[in-house]
Order: C-alpha cells, then structure tokens, then sequence
C-alpha cells in the first residue's frame, strides 16, 4: 500500500514538473508564407533595397573611447 502511495505522488510531482515548463511556440513560417508576405510588401508599394556585400548599416560618428591620461 505504501508503494502504491509512493508511486502516485511521484506520478503526480513529474506532471506538475513537466507541465511547469513553457514550450516554445513552434515555427510555422514556411518558404511559400514569406514569399506571400513579400509579394503583398511590393503589391502595397513596398521597396526592397539591395545593398551591396561588404556594406554595413552602421554609422561612423565621434569615437566613443574614454582617454584618461596621455602616453
């Protein structure tokens, strides 16, 4: 009887654990959805740039570094 008893209350903390944990929701993005998605981004006027290889979005303003004393 005691083992019974053991084995439920196991039985009943490894749910508690497992239905303690988010899952991730799954991926559902597909070729053909992004595709659709594009087509509808040009059909509405949408633009895609092309940006040459090699090129980076960022943008080269006053150097961030600290100078504490001179060398």
């Amino acid at each position: 009887m005691a083992k019974l008893i053991f084995y439920r209350l196991m039985a009943a903390m490894r749910q508690k654990a497992s239905n303690s944990k988010a899952k991730p929701a799954p991926a559902v993005e597909t070729s053909e959805s992004i595709n659709n998605q594009i087509a509808a981004f040009l059909k509405s006027g949408g633009e895609i740039q092309q940006i040459a290889k090699g090129v980076s979005g960022q943008t080269f303003g006053p150097s961030k570094q600290i100078t504490l004393g001179k060398k």
